[in-house]
């Protein structure tokens, strides 16, 4: 009898070696290298079959048929804008997000809106059992007849049960509890992960049935498992938000069928996720007026323009060093932003602690925010509000120039739509600019320019 041979698999990239590493040459990640058995007999490969029986064939793509991919609208607008306009038959959804976040509540609540639709619904469960699920829908308010509930972790019978039942839409949770009874290696284990994602993604391609897939996070905010999941499927979605706080973002980092970083909002309340339709006025109405050390930004998520404030507090420090602390935007950009302004605008910023954050728990992550940041900042420094109807729009380089963005017409037609009556915008932005008449839009080159203006 020959003798079973084994690898060595990075359980956080999937990297192989045949022999024990303690640190992953690939990805960084110590004790991450995991034992697994290589199968040494031949099995027999057989082409991708649909549930009818139908082998794929080689086809000229100037024979193949197709009709613009239809879409399927949920009850949620806000998940229905982050697809890209509904769900497509056929895709492989994947979900991930911190523990306690929503994940399973938004599925259950989406399963229960399309099994009223009049579609079968499989949620299979590796997590809970039936009875759970049935409390957890009915707290929720969640109701179906042609909804399935299916707690089992064995792909083989997860996919007996699909060839039987031929449902609509499957919802797998969670990716990390799903195995395959043919691999020897753990629960969990990129072998694992890997060859269940794959099969799943033969059967929704092959038979026109959505799967959505939940998938656990690591300490770090990633999808644990291998990179290539996120390769595999079709759409990544990821849940976002502080379980401290009500609203949770659903933010869009891949998708095929629609744009990305496009976001969708939510609250959780006690009868599960509802959708927010005016996320602005949500981040704006608690603002101080009259307040020093606050902006407000036309920032863009994916389409949409959502206006946040952004706040600084700027404070001499009592240490030797001055301290930078940020909450919801790049600690580096701000660090940026203030040796711009202590160079460019002459503001003594060296021996000042400064603080960051964006309103409202989200996070910011684009050039447009550069400009209103910079603003914040010098209002807290020199004690001077800026006025409660401006908005500031625009990227700072190194040199101090204020540099265009994109998309400015959207941003400024959001900001006169909640009654803002200026826009600090940069100069170059303004040639062709269609603009609201309630909406005086200042065209700034340099931040100093904008500073001046700004507090004048």
């Amino acid at each position: 009898m020959a003798k079973a041979k084994t690898q060595f698999i990075c359980q956080n990239c999937g990297y192989q070696s045949p022999r024990f590493l303690g640190r992953c040459p690939n990805c960084g990640a110590w004790n991450q290298m995991v034992e697994e058995q290589i199968k040494t007999e031949k099995q027999q490969v057989n082409g991708h079959t649909n549930l009818a029986g139908r082998v794929v064939k080689p086809e000229l793509m100037a024979q193949v048929t197709f009709e613009k991919e239809p879409r399927i609208k949920t009850k949620l607008n806000e998940l229905n804008r982050v697809l890209g306009g509904g769900i497509v038959p056929g895709s492989l959804v994947l979900v991930g997000g911190d523990p306690g976040i929503g994940k399973s509540t938004l599925l259950l609540q989406v399963s229960g809106q399309l099994s009223q639709l009049g579609s079968r619904v499989l949620y299979v469960s590796g997590e809970e059992s039936a009875s759970q699920i049935k409390l957890r829908a009915g707290r929720l308010g969640v109701s179906g007849q042609q909804l399935y509930l299916y707690p089992e972790t064995d792909m083989g019978s997860i996919r007996k049960q699909i060839n039987e039942l031929k449902p609509d839409y499957v919802i797998i949770d969670s990716i990390q509890t799903m195995q395959v009874a043919e691999l020897s290696s753990a629960i969990g284990s990129v072998s694992q992960i890997r060859e269940v994602t794959a099969q799943l993604m033969q059967i929704a391609k092959q038979n026109q049935i959505t799967i959505f897939i939940v998938g656990h996070v690591t300490k770090d905010g990633a999808i644990a498992g291998p990179k290539i999941l996120e390769h595999m499927v079709d759409t990544v979605l990821y849940f976002e938000g502080d379980r401290n706080r009500a609203f949770r973002i659903l933010r869009s980092v891949k998708n095929r069928f629609g744009s990305t970083n496009e976001i969708g909002i939510f609250e959780m309340r006690n009868g599960g996720l509802m959708e927010v339709k005016n996320p602005s006025e949500i981040f704006l109405e608690e603002r101080l007026a009259g307040a020093t050390g606050s902006a407000v930004v036309v920032s863009l998520e994916g389409t949409r323009p959502i206006l946040v404030e952004i706040q600084a507090l700027v404070t001499p420090t009592v240490f030797g060093n001055a301290k930078r602390t940020t909450a919801g935007l790049d600690h580096n950009r701000a660090a940026l932003i203030m040796a711009v302004l202590e160079k460019r605008a002459n503001l003594m910023l060296q021996n000042q602690d400064a603080y960051l954050k964006a309103a409202g728990g989200v996070k910011l992550d684009e050039p447009a925010i550069d400009l209103a940041i910079a603003v914040s900042i010098a209002s807290s420094y020199k004690d001077k509000e800026t006025q409660s109807t401006d908005c500031f729009i625009g990227e700072i380089g190194l040199t101090g120039e204020v540099r265009s963005v994109s998309q400015i017409e959207p941003r400024i037609k959001e900001a006169a739509k909640l009654g803002f009556k200026r826009a600090f915008i940069p100069k170059n932005n303004l040639t062709g600019l269609t603009l609201p008449k309630e909406m005086q839009v200042i065209g700034v080159t340099t931040i100093s320019e904008a500073l001046r203006k700004a507090f004048n």
